[in-house]
């Protein structure tokens, strides 16, 4: 669920399951922004009702665990942790995080504090995670003109979970489909180096030269393919989640 999606919960878990699908991811961005959000346990008892299991995913768009200000990080660490409390009494499977980021313009003295500040919060979130028993994982994310970000290929994204040190399975990994081919990479790249280590799936397409978000109606071998737990189409409208499915959209009242 979007924070573009004027729909409540409740209406979008009838929507999904019409379409026959099982699955609920809710941005943070959605619960902070909706008029008519239930709360952690009533989410719960939701997803019961329809029979659907759920993610969350992390707060992003105001905050960065990456960031070279100590006290943005601090605070962008609790948000993240305060995710995984609500995932853990909604009894959701995981909560998906970004890595953080910072300006390629800045000094390098700045973006080496920034990339430091990343990992340190990510350690601290991971260990969070492990303790309450709620899986963390680190999405693959598009690559910014602007700003640097420590996921977005492979490689990267490997040294970024290497530079974590935790044992155990708290911190996973998140693949989205969509950010792995606008920056130029095969899904298939990402399976074959994180395996059962990718606990999420985000589907999605674009035309290879930028982070759209439309639909993915061939998304079989995909979910037939990776080794998730959850699949989730990320969509920027209820009716793209429909044409994921290649079927009419039932009605849905889209104005909070």
């Amino acid at each position: 669920m979007d924070v573009r999606f004027g729909a409540s919960v409740e209406e979008f878990l009838e929507f999904l399951t019409e379409l026959g699908l099982n699955h609920l991811e809710l941005k943070r961005e959605y619960l902070e922004g909706h008029p008519d959000v239930p709360t952690e346990a009533e989410l719960g008892e939701l997803a019961d009702r329809y029979d659907v299991s759920v993610t969350y995913h992390a707060p992003f768009r105001d905050w960065n665990m990456g960031s070279f200000n100590d006290g943005v990080r601090r605070a962008s660490v609790e948000q993240v942790k305060r995710t995984l409390d609500d995932a853990a009494t909604a009894d959701a499977g995981a909560v998906v995080v970004h890595g953080g980021a910072v300006p390629h313009r800045y000094p390098e003295w700045v973006r080496e504090k920034a990339a430091d500040n990343a990992r340190q919060s990510l350690l601290e979130c991971a260990e969070y995670a492990d303790e309450i028993g709620v899986a963390l994982c680190l999405e693959n994310q598009p690559r910014n003109e602007s700003k640097r970000r420590y996921t977005t290929s492979p490689a990267d994204l490997e040294a970024t979970l290497q530079n974590v040190p935790i044992d155990g399975d708290a911190l996973g990994v998140t693949l989205d489909v969509g950010h792995a081919k606008a920056n130029g990479y095969d899904w298939r790249d990402f399976v074959d180096r994180f395996g059962e280590r990718i606990r999420v799936c985000h589907l999605h397409d674009n035309d290879g030269t930028g982070d759209t978000h439309d639909p993915l109606p061939s998304y079989r071998e995909i979910v037939e393919t990776v080794p998730a737990d959850y699949f989730v189409f990320e969509m920027k409208s209820v009716d793209d989640v429909a044409r994921c499915m290649g079927v009419e959209s039932p009605s849905i009242d889209t104005a909070p």
